[in-house]
């Protein structure tokens, strides 16, 4: 084989290396956030827990259809208004595992104190 033919094979060879590298998982590759949509009514949100990997990216989509709701987590010190025909949008990106709690913190009735679920991180 001449000089040539040698190195067309060395660099195809290399290449082929990178390639498969790169299906195999070599190269990181960003994922889109996971959508979750969360749907406030009156007394309570629908899904009132809400499991999430350590370390994922979500959205929450929240929505309603009743009356102005707020969504906070306080022990992430965010919140979101939750406006009728509209959807809020919050990003997470939670890092630690555990039970984080939230509640509608916009009184919306009789039975608001109850209004509340929980983040499950694992």
């Amino acid at each position: 084989m001449n000089r040539a033919g040698k190195r067309r094979r060395a660099v195809l060879g290399a290449s082929t290396s990178v390639i498969a590298l790169g299906l195999a998982g070599g190269y990181a590759v960003a994922q889109s956030p996971r959508v979750i949509k969360v749907r406030a009514r009156k007394f309570e949100y629908n899904p009132k827990v809400i499991e999430i990997k350590k370390g994922e990216s979500v959205i929450l989509e929240l929505t309603t259809d009743d009356v102005f709701m707020g969504f906070n987590v306080p022990d992430l010190h965010v919140r979101a208004d939750i406006v009728p025909g509209k959807i809020s949008q919050l990003h997470l990106n939670l890092q630690q595992e555990g039970r984080i709690d939230f509640l509608c913190d916009i009184f919306c009735g009789d039975k608001h104190e109850e209004m509340q679920g929980y983040l499950m991180v694992s």
